[in-house]
């Protein structure tokens, strides 16, 4: 359950600092909610707080540009395994585009997935050690194929990234470099 209000003032601003205050009164207002909500309701659970596990939020957009990235380098796949000699000239041109889309979302992606890399590896390694204490309750069988998913989609958009040959990524970067800022995508 997530509880979402609008911190305005009495006199009408809209302020989380004057109403909240700092991270360590957030905290504290999170606690006392908890606290009034498990009188009401005895079996409310809460997670353990972010401050505690030392753990970083993964948002749903990296998975989300990780998928579209992976749907269009399978499209570009698709269409390098289609070509002949009667449409290499037309299918060079649509690689062209659809690389020229690629590139800077993978660009823009990559250091992200290596800021969230470890927290990934963390909760990897701790789902793993989860599921060997927890033999009997597993996640259902639907979490289980999404994650596979998501974690296949990741490695295969690696392992498409890595293996354009450099010159091109490189050659990418400088036509990038030449254009105005205007025009860069």
């Amino acid at each position: 359950m997530h509880l979402c209000f609008t911190p305005i003032t009495k006199d009408g601003r809209l302020t989380a600092k004057e109403i909240i205050g700092n991270r360590v009164q957030l905290t504290k207002w999170q606690d006392d909610f908890f606290a009034h909500m498990v009188k009401r309701f005895p079996d409310l659970e809460r997670g353990e707080s972010a401050s505690k596990t030392g753990r970083r939020h993964i948002p749903t957009r990296v998975f989300k540009q990780a998928a579209n990235l992976s749907k269009q380098a399978k499209d570009i796949n698709a269409l390098l395994a289609d070509i002949n000699p009667l449409n290499a000239g037309k299918r060079k041109e649509e690689i062209r585009i659809k690389l020229n889309k690629f590139f800077p979302s993978m660009e823009k992606l990559e250091p992200l997935l290596k800021k969230y890399g470890r927290e990934i590896a963390l909760l990897e390694k701790e789902n793993s050690s989860l599921e060997k204490k927890l033999a009997v309750a597993k996640p259902s069988v639907k979490d289980q194929l999404e994650a596979g998913k998501q974690q296949q989609e990741i490695q295969f958009l690696r392992r498409f990234y890595d293996s354009v040959p450099e010159e091109y990524k490189t050659a990418y970067r400088v036509a990038q470099q030449k254009q105005p800022p205007s025009q860069q995508r």
